[in-house]
């Protein structure tokens, strides 16, 4: 069935780029506010943490339940609660002067953040029609990017000029544009035969997601083998289990995990989540290397990581046109096998490379990324009935959130063994070995205080150390990904003379019935 296309379309696709790329640089500018946020709120490193990871918990764990919602409920609806909830949470935070208050600003910034992220993908189908849906998914998808290495420049800038509350103001100009935008141009668009709410899938997906990234993010710090990791990540497998077989015995899911069975939602999928393992694989290591072994300041540590936004630009509309000419696999796993070649070549970055090669390497993986990300995108959409896009979409952005905390624990874990590996604190006082062994940033501090640059050197040795550990072990799985990907990713974008719906030789079952063309369901006899 064909739609006539919304006259307003691309007026609204600008609000939700502008909506994705706020989202985007707030995962980045925080960081570089901790030190000075630090100092002004007589903030712990607890509290610190928290003040991180109260955004991540809350949006990992309700991204499912808010696609659903927004299949029920409205899209356009719930992306105006949520840009509004993220805005007044950024005005509570700017002004506040208690670390409580902030914690639980951020943790509403999440919520908001959670209605934002599948929805602003779930309305594209029902926007634009499949062949130009690939060119609106590349926009989406280069906002979010574009935000995330945008977000130290940022937040060096307005650090420099401005004080730290400045990193959350911006967040509201920008939300209220994107409301205004959202309200005038884009039509309700819902589920017209929506399933009753599941509350038992709710609350089983969103208490098993947040135990499962709470014991991801305490991992690196505490261990692995520590009782409250191993106790968060227990709970969370009994509570996931609990909800995987829930929703797989209910007539109407929350989310309909059978999805799964489709290949091209899958393994697009799984792309997804392994190309935003790469970057953040990369975003892991460099803003460090560039600050603590280069010297440079936050902005400035901004400013050279433009290279990344510059092949960004570049790839996701490559990716959208590769696509439409050939099949999903191609460019997905071109830029997989791109990626890899970037992060290969960034594993031999040492303290006098050239800025040169490392913009060089850096816009390699920035064209990977975008050459990737954004038909995998396409496809998922692709493959998911239009009536339940948010339910699908949050699934992806739900995998991609939970890969993307284990994949920082992870490379984090390997970073630290490398780092700790090679420094080198023979003859120093213990208190001063100790701190040098946890971090770069402390060895410096304390090299600095004791009169030591054979110290200095050997941590900045040892950090290059850890980092070429962490991107040869992702350009390994970069390139694993792409060999998945181009033997097991099927598909191609629909063209304008196609009117044979994407969705419709790929069959879900029904609990209880037969297979049933997308969108339909059966109702079991007796």
């Amino acid at each position: 069935m064909t739609h006539p296309a919304n006259p307003r379309r691309w007026g609204a696709l600008a609000a939700l780029v502008l909506a994705a790329l706020t989202l985007g640089f707030d995962i980045t500018i925080l960081n570089v506010a901790l030190p000075t946020m630090a100092g002004d709120l007589s903030a712990g490193t607890s509290a610190l943490q928290w003040i991180v990871n109260a955004y991540i918990l809350v949006l990992a764990g309700l991204i499912l339940t808010c696609g659903a919602l927004g299949d029920r409920y409205g899209r356009k609806r719930l992306l105006i609660v949520g840009l509004a909830l993220f805005a007044a949470a950024s005005a509570a935070a700017t002004w506040t002067t208690s670390v409580e208050v902030l914690i639980a600003a951020r943790a509403v910034m999440g919520l908001g953040g959670a209605m934002i992220m599948p929805v602003a993908f779930a309305v594209l189908p029902a926007l634009f029609p499949p062949a130009e849906r690939g060119k609106a998914v590349a926009l989406v998808v280069l906002g979010t990017g574009l935000g995330i290495p945008l977000g130290p420049l940022i937040g060096g800038y307005l650090l420099e000029n401005f004080w730290w509350g400045s990193i959350f103001l911006i967040n509201l100009p920008m939300a209220a544009i994107a409301i205004l935008a959202i309200a005038v141009l884009m039509p309700e668009n819902r589920d017209p035969h929506p399933a009753r709410p599941d509350l038992p899938g709710a609350l089983l997906s969103t208490a098993g997601l947040v135990a499962l990234v709470y014991g991801i993010i305490e991992a690196p710090g505490r261990g692995w083998s520590d009782p409250l990791v191993l106790g968060a990540l227990a709970v969370a497998a009994v509570l996931l289990a609990a909800f995987v077989t829930f929703e797989l015995r209910t007539a109407e899911p929350m989310i309909e995990l059978r999805l799964f069975g489709r290949a091209q939602f899958l393994w697009a999928s799984v792309a997804g989540v392994l190309v935003t393992f790469g970057l953040l694989g990369m975003l892991f290591v460099m803003p460090q290397y560039l600050q603590l072994v280069k010297g440079h300041d936050a902005f400035g540590t901004g400013l050279r990581l433009l290279p990344l936004i510059g092949g960004l630009v570049v790839g996701a509309p490559a990716g959208e046109r590769l696509a439409a000419r050939t099949r999903y696999r191609i460019p997905v796993t071109a830029g997989l096998l791109i990626l890899a070649g970037g992060l290969a070549l960034g594993a031999t970055t040492d303290v006098d490379t050239g800025y040169g090669f490392i913009a060089g390497w850096m816009a390699a993986v920035g064209l990977g990324i975008g050459l990737a990300l954004s038909p995998a995108m396409d496809a998922v959409l692709g493959a998911l009935p239009p009536e339940r896009a948010g339910a699908g979409t949050a699934i992806t952005m739900t995998l991609r959130q939970v890969g993307g905390a284990l994949g920082v624990a992870l490379l984090g874990s390997l970073l630290a063994k490398g780092y700790t590996d090679r420094v080198d604190v023979t003859g120093l006082p213990a208190p001063a070995a100790d701190a040098a062994c946890e971090s770069l940033a402390a060895a410096l501090a304390a090299a600095a205080r004791l009169g030591e640059p054979a110290l200095a050197a050997s941590a900045q040795s040892a950090y290059l150390h850890g980092m070429t550990i962490v991107l040869y072990t992702t350009a390994a799985i970069a390139v694993l990904s792409a060999l998945l990907t181009a033997a097991l990713l099927p598909g191609r974008p629909h063209s304008a003379e196609d009117t044979t719906p994407e969705h419709a030789d790929q069959p879900l079952v029904a609990p209880g019935g037969t297979a049933t063309p997308a969108g339909e369901t059966t109702t079991p006899i007796g």
